[in-house]
């Protein structure tokens, strides 16, 4: 099996415990976060919150870092209730 879709106990693969890893982070200013997005993890900044977004949907995500997906979940459902 590749490092990428390796299994962690909670279930989740290592590019879903990267991304909540970066979501854990604070970033100094705008441009920052998409840099990081692309340098540490290879991908587009549109992929990325593509992934991230079903990865809040996710219970094993919510079992691995329950914090950091609860919090993205208030702010996405605040996001859409402006909408």
């Amino acid at each position: 099996m590749d490092e990428e879709h390796e299994e962690a106990p909670a279930g989740l693969g290592r590019r879903e415990r990267d991304i909540l890893a970066l979501e854990r982070r604070g970033f100094p200013g705008p441009g920052a976060k998409e840099r990081a997005i692309r340098e540490r993890l290879g991908l587009a900044p549109v992929r990325y919150y593509q992934l991230l977004n079903a990865l809040l949907d996710d219970p094993r995500a919510l079992a691995h870092d329950p914090v950091t997906v609860n919090r993205l979940r208030r702010i996405r459902d605040a996001r859409r209730a402006e909408r």
